[in-house]
């Protein structure tokens, strides 16, 4: 039986051998590789993807910006994260050089928890090949494989994406999930959000009344990799995932992916929430629970 995890993860050294980076020849057809550094950053900062990217990645890999390209604008209604319009992501897709038979290989350096956001959104509005590299860019140096600094234009592609190729929740649907509606909704932030302890960017702090507490990070070994399949599998299990639908959210849709990711990994299919906790905490009608 086939690793379900060989369709989501790619290793370094396969990676590099399909770029053609030494030993045998490349894979045909070079996949496309987009460097997806982004960070959460406190109240009032940044984080400057881009320049991590010129100071060095992964050869031939083009930068995809996570708030101008891989999100739509935000609003209180929305969300900090809402999903890209159609005409958006394929506007980038084809700037990263991606066509319609493209294979694509994402990667950041924190475990791909920005990275699995462009993995999702782009198996959501289409492409049935796209990975997150393991480990990130930390694990592509550890192999010893080699860092450009040039920034990469890419040869323009000709994708044509369409949405929905993937499941979604709504607010209401999140709800009802979490009310025990045949399933589970998972909370992938920080327990300490979960609990509403501390919040630092949202209106409220807590969760949604029902959700299960299913810190992201819980997903990764300590080098940054995913967890094997078994325990993966046994994670998800403990937390309540079983026969019934699953979902998935976090603050504003990002790291919510990788929770995904990490579930399909797994061979679990999990509605994502795009709207999540920033959109959910603005809106005075729907409940907040805290506690453990």
């Amino acid at each position: 039986m086939n690793d379900p995890r060989t369709a989501v993860l790619v290793t370094p050294d396969e990676l590099a051998t399909d770029l053609g980076l030494g030993g045998p020849d490349p894979t045909p057809g070079v996949p496309v590789v987009l460097d997806v550094r982004w960070a959460l950053a406190a109240a009032g900062q940044t984080f400057d993807g881009r320049a991590h990217y010129l100071l060095g990645h992964v050869p031939g890999a083009v930068f995809a910006d996570m708030e101008t390209e891989l999100a739509a604008e935000p609003s209180p209604t929305a969300g900090r994260h809402p999903l890209p319009s159609t005409a958006q992501l394929q506007t980038a897709a084809r700037r990263w050089g991606v066509r319609d038979d493209s294979r694509v290989v994402v990667y950041d350096a924190t475990g791909g928890m920005a990275a699995a956001r462009a993995w999702w959104l782009l198996r959501y509005f289409g492409l049935r090949d796209v990975r997150i590299l393991d480990g990130g860019l930390p694990a592509w140096t550890r192999a010893g494989h080699p860092l450009e600094v040039d920034d990469v234009e890419a040869e323009p592609g000709d994708v044509v994406l369409s949405h929905g190729h993937l499941p979604t929740l709504d607010a209401s649907g999140a709800a009802a999930l979490a009310a025990g509606d045949a399933g589970v909704l998972l909370d992938a932030r920080a327990g300490e959000r979960y609990r509403g302890e501390t919040e630092p960017i949202d209106p409220r702090a807590g969760h949604i009344p029902g959700a299960v507490s299913a810190p992201t990070s819980d997903n990764l070994a300590a080098d940054g990799t995913f967890l094997p399949t078994a325990q993966l599998r046994e994670r998800f299990a403990a937390l309540g995932v079983g026969g019934g639908r699953v979902g998935v959210y976090c603050g504003s849709g990002v790291t919510a992916a990788h929770e995904a990711a990490a579930l399909a990994a797994a061979g679990i299919e999990a509605a994502l929430y795009p709207g999540s906790w920033s959109q959910w905490s603005n809106d005075p009608s729907r409940p907040v629970a805290t506690g453990a």
